[in-house]
């Protein structure tokens, strides 16, 4: 049985991502309703519930892909202060940041795994070229330095190398799901949103999928919010966990705490299914 990822120290760290009383609601129940919490780097966390809980809704608003309709996102941005010739770390508004600058910031910075690998992958790009694209968007422009470094991270996923050129249409589920990681994760990316990143997938590439993100979260020390219906995931890769439950967010805390003591009759339901399933 694989053991849970290793809990950062945050060691008083300023927070990567903050979010204030954040809402976002169709209709009475659906979406998400006055959401908050912090995240620090190298931290996971795990968001849970039902399908129509608005998880989902709530990672494309914290994402920058969904306007929220109250609340603030806060990110961690770094700039220069000219006057002391040093770097400067601020929160900055995630939506008062031009359209510009949050699309910038997902070719960057930050990462989306999405459940549908082909989602978050150029259908008509070769794989190489799937992962070249993001490292053109940090300037990378030198064509050798692009393919060895797309060839060594299909390595690192466990995608044979020869497969650099082939379309990712010709990939299995698991094989696109690996590639859309290496695509987001070559430009070693300060946070990754991950939504039902093993959704759809037969148990044993599930499994090995599991083993790999637990191992590059580690490695490169990346902040992800998960998205996850499957109470496993959550605890082989988070360490806090938010459930939700009609929009609200109904408990919180470390993940061992929440799954093995919880307090909320809903988490209590779940963790129960789980058990006698």
């Amino acid at each position: 049985m694989l053991s849970s990822i290793q809990n950062p120290q945050s060691g008083g760290e300023q927070a990567l991502l903050k979010v204030e009383n954040l809402s976002k609601l169709y209709a009475p129940g659906k979406g998400f309703s006055d959401v908050s919490f912090e995240l620090y780097p190298g931290e996971v966390l795990g968001i849970v519930g039902e399908s129509g809980s608005g998880k989902s809704t709530l990672l494309q608003s914290i994402s920058g892909r969904l306007k929220p309709d109250s609340g603030e996102v806060l990110y961690l941005q770094t700039g220069s202060d000219e006057a002391n010739q040093s770097s400067i770390a601020q929160l900055e508004s995630l939506y008062e940041m031009a359209e510009s600058q949050r699309r910038h910031l997902l070719r960057t910075e930050w990462g989306v795994v999405h459940q549908h690998p082909m989602d978050g992958l150029r259908a008509r790009v070769s794989a190489g070229g799937n992962i070249g694209e993001r490292l053109m968007a940090v300037g990378e422009r030198h064509y050798g330095d692009i393919r060895e470094k797309a060839q060594q991270w299909l390595q690192d996923v466990e995608i044979p190398a020869d497969r650099i050129d082939g379309m990712p249409t010709t990939f299995s589920g698991g094989m696109q799901q690996r590639l859309q990681i290496a695509r987001n994760l070559v430009t070693h990316p300060k946070l990754i949103f991950m939504d039902e990143p093993t959704g759809g997938l037969d148990v044993s590439v599930q499994a090995k999928l599991l083993d790999l993100l637990r191992r590059l979260v580690n490695e490169l020390d990346l902040a992800v919010v998960i998205v996850t219906h499957d109470l496993a995931v959550a605890r082989l890769l988070a360490h806090r966990l938010m459930v939700m439950k009609q929009s609200k967010v109904v408990e919180s805390g470390l993940t061992d705490q929440v799954l093995d003591d919880p307090q909320h009759p809903y988490t209590q339901l779940l963790v129960s299914s789980v058990l006698q399933g």
